[in-house]
C-alpha cells in the first residue's frame, strides 16, 4: 500500500496544477452617473446576471469610468464610452462590447465573446 502513496501525491499535484492553470474571466462594466444605458442595463440584466451561465464564467465588475483601473487590469484601449463592457482573461482585455444595445444583443454579443475566448460552448 505504501508504493501507491507516491503516485496519489503526483495525481492530487497534477489535479491541482490544472486547476490552478485556468485562466480567470472576468466582465468589467465601465459606467458612469446618470448614463441612461447604463441604467437600463442595470434595470434589464443586472438582477439576473449572476444566476446565468454567463455570469458564473465571467463574474461582473463594475467601476465608474472616471476611476482608475482595478489594479491588475490591462486594457487595449480606454474605455470612454458607458457602458462598456470588457471581457478579461487573466486580467488582460480579450474582447469589448461599447454601448448597450438592449437585452437580445446584449446577451449574443457576450456568449460568443466567450465562446471565442474559451473555444466553446458556454455553460456553467
Amino acid at each position: 500500500m505504501s508504493h501507491l502513496k507516491p503516485i496519489l501525491l503526483a495525481m492530487s499535484f497534477l489535479v491541482m496544477s490544472a486547476l490552478t492553470a485556468q485562466a480567470e474571466t472576468r466582465l468589467i462594466m465601465f459606467n458612469s452617473i446618470g448614463c441612461s444605458y447604463c441604467a437600463q442595463w442595470e434595470h434589464e440584466i443586472g438582477p439576473v446576471y449572476k444566476l446565468t451561465d454567463e455570469g458564473k464564467l465571467a463574474p461582473l465588475t463594475r467601476v465608474n469610468v472616471q476611476s482608475g483601473l482595478p489594479v491588475g487590469v490591462t486594457l487595449a484601449r480606454r474605455a470612454v464610452y458607458t457602458p462598456t463592457f470588457v471581457l478579461l482573461s487573466d486580467g488582460v482585455e480579450v474582447s469589448r462590447i461599447e454601448g448597450y444595445p438592449g437585452e437580445a444583443f446584449f446577451w449574443g454579443l457576450l456568449e460568443k465573446m466567450l465562446m471565442d475566448m474559451k473555444g466553446g460552448k458556454v455553460s456553467g
